[in-house]
């Protein structure tokens, strides 16, 4: 697939300077005149924007660009990294046109084993991410980290950015085993779409929850094959690049610790970062905020480790006896790392059977008797 067909070069201020050695734009091969060579790199950077799907219209300084400005001046991190930045996408006809373009380049990407980092545009624009994952064949597990659920009733006056969550989990055929969306907040949320995701046994983590223990978030995003972030879930004072402004939500720590996460996730094969509006940005601390996170999520890649051979010697396994059905639990610890997982087993058909990333406090209470809130999701997706 001839991937350059569909990108524009980035702009000449972004690649003239002679970069300093030990930043990343010194170990980055950028889109200039020459086509990056995308199937030997471990990671791709994609420039969105892409606005048509958002109500409040186009900004005026494409976002992407701006924070590539601050992301490569950056030091690099540890460890050799082959990151291309493959110039920013053009965006289709209409804008399910850009979807389909999406879709195609990042299973293309996906298809070599190089993980696609899609950067601005509008936040609708993960369903394009998102269906790249129909090719897969299988069912998929994603994250999405935004300061409501997006999911609207799509028609008349709906913009495609509030209803993005809605066409995902609608979608025919439907090959989504599960979903963990974070960082919500509350007053921003109709309670009748947290009793849905509820109802459709999906996970979700308040903002507030989120910053009294980001640990407990890590396990949701250890299960996820993609995750998508909006500006949007950021408070307004680390990160003033999107519109309408919100005083509360996920502080600068927070944000970078979820996109290490992600990077560090083994399974994960795409990543997002959308909804920065430049000309909400004066003074640059959004883009400096973004480029931050997206170091991390790089770091956190070239930081995987991946854990396989549960039952073996790399793992500490628990058998925790319970007094019904099921009668036991089984848990592994990784002892080279702080990360548990649970087995589970469909009631009734033990063919059926997942072992699923947890946290320490799921063995507690199963050591108490306790059947885990997770187990109980997981059962009910497997049934």
């Amino acid at each position: 697939m001839n991937l350059a067909l569909f990108f524009d070069p980035l702009p000449e201020t972004l690649t003239a300077a002679t970069p300093a050695p030990t930043t990343l734009a010194a170990y980055a091969t950028r889109f200039t005149e020459t086509f990056p060579d995308w199937r030997a790199a471990d990671l791709a950077l994609i420039g969105l924007d892409e606005w048509r799907g958002s109500s409040t219209g186009h900004p005026s300084r494409h976002g992407a660009n701006e924070v590539r400005h601050r992301f490569y001046n950056l030091q690099k991190g540890s460890g050799a990294v082959r990151l291309v930045d493959l110039g920013n996408l053009r965006p289709g006809l209409t804008l399910e046109d850009t979807y389909q373009r999406l879709r195609e380049i990042v299973a293309a990407l996906i298809e070599e084993n190089t993980v696609p980092i899609l950067l601005g545009g509008s936040h609708d624009l993960d369903y394009g991410q998102f269906l790249a994952y129909e090719t897969q064949n299988r069912a998929i597990s994603f994250a999405m980290v935004d300061s409501r659920p997006d999911m609207a009733e799509p028609g008349p006056g709906t913009a495609p950015e509030d209803s993005h969550l809605r066409r995902m989990l609608v979608h025919e055929p439907n090959f989504v085993f599960s979903l963990a969306h974070l960082a919500h907040q509350q007053y921003l949320t109709p309670p009748e779409v947290l009793v849905a995701l509820e109802k459709m046994h999906f996970e979700t983590m308040s903002v507030g929850e989120v910053r009294a223990d980001r640990r407990l978030s890590e396990p949701l995003i250890r299960q996820a094959d993609f995750m998508s972030v909006d500006i949007a879930a950021i408070r307004w004072q680390d990160a003033p690049g999107y519109y309408p402004a919100y005083p509360f939500g996920l502080g600068n720590e927070e944000a970078t610790q979820l996109c290490w996460y992600a990077g560090h996730n083994e399974q994960l094969s795409s990543f997002g970062l959308y909804g920065y509006r430049t000309d909400q940005d004066v003074n640059g601390l959004a883009a400096a905020t973004l480029a931050t996170m997206l170091w991390y999520f790089v770091e956190g890649f070239y930081h995987r480790r991946p854990e396989t051979g549960f039952g073996t010697f790399r793992f500490l396994t628990y058998t925790v006896v319970l007094p019904g059905n099921p009668d036991k639990l089984v848990f592994y610890k990784s002892r080279r790392a702080e990360k548990w997982w649970m087995e589970v087993e469909r009631l009734g058909d033990n063919s059926v059977k997942r072992v699923v990333p947890c946290t320490y406090e799921d063995y507690l209470n199963a050591s108490q008797g306790d059947l885990p809130q997770r187990w109980i999701r997981l059962q009910a997706l497997l049934s």
